[in-house]
């Protein structure tokens, strides 16, 4: 068994297809065929069940196949750390961000570190709350921007800035300060929020939030896309409460209505990560 392998098993675990497999994986139909039966064997497992019109993968090639895409993420960031430790300033980093910041803090963030590394490739995702300490630790990604508090030993955080909530409105709607905020006028009100995340402390900052107004929201919307819940507030859908970085992304027809409730923002990291490439932009992004 070699790792080329275990690449043509997951690329055919994902295709389920012998045919497109092989052309994205530039061999041969048979030769692909060829080198799984040589892995079923090796393995003494049976990997796909396999007919003339269908590829699915059997419960041992399943479970292989969530083992090996860690274990393969893993061993490729190993190879990759040892390319920038031999060319320096090169190399990819993956950051994931929340909405909120993409027009505040993470243009100035991204012109910085293309300043000082301009061989460094960037990726940008943003992965759900549930999702990201297990990609921190999977090496799915290298940064983390988020707006929770991490808890993890494994993963190590630190404060970068602090903005603030803020109520979303539309250009016509009455309220116009925090004053207007009301048990009584907040009944009155439907709201699209951010996803309630168990265990997340800016969920809980929301909760806490309303609780100050002894008021439960009618909530009819959750969304995790801060941009999709602006859009549906100025459509006339419901109000909303975000971080009031969501200002700069500068969206006509709705207003900012600041409120005096703070909310952190983290970047987090592998604590037990050494790339050199990672260390050099964490001086960037850290004040």
């Amino acid at each position: 068994m070699d790792l080329q392998q275990i690449k043509y098993f997951l690329a055919l675990a994902r295709e389920l297809h012998f045919w497109n497999t092989a052309g994205k994986m530039n061999i041969t139909q048979s030769a692909l065929s060829r080198q799984i039966q040589s892995l079923e064997n090796q393995l003494g497992v049976q990997l796909f069940e396999r007919n003339k019109r269908n590829v699915k993968l059997t419960a041992a090639g399943q479970f292989l196949k969530e083992k090996w895409e860690v274990e393969l993420s893993k061993l490729e960031f190993i190879h990759q750390s040892a390319r920038q430790i031999q060319l320096g300033e090169s190399g990819t980093i993956t950051i994931s961000h929340p909405d909120s910041i993409s027009a505040s803090a993470m243009p100035e963030i991204l012109s910085r570190i293309s300043d000082a590394f301009p061989k460094l490739k960037i990726k940008l995702v943003q992965v759900l709350y549930e999702n990201q300490q297990d990609f921190l630790r999977n090496y799915k990604i290298d940064l983390a921007f988020t707006r929770d508090i991490n808890t993890d030993k494994d993963i190590q955080s630190q404060k970068i800035q602090t903005d603030y909530l803020a109520i979303v409105v539309p250009e016509d709607h009455p309220y116009q300060t925090p004053a207007d905020l009301t048990k009584e006028t907040l009944a009155s009100q439907k709201f699209i929020l951010p996803t309630n995340d168990e265990g997340s402390s800016y969920s809980d900052l929301i909760r806490r939030l309303f609780n100050s107004f002894e008021n439960a929201p009618e909530v009819y919307l959750y969304s995790e896309f801060g941009s999709a819940i602006i859009a549906l507030v100025r459509k006339g859908l419901g109000i909303a409460i975000l971080p009031d970085s969501y200002v700069y992304h500068e969206i006509p027809g709705i207003r900012f209505i600041k409120l005096p409730l703070e909310t952190d923002l983290y970047v987090n990291w592998r604590t037990e990560d050494h790339n050199p490439v990672l260390a050099n932009v964490l001086k960037l992004i850290i004040p």
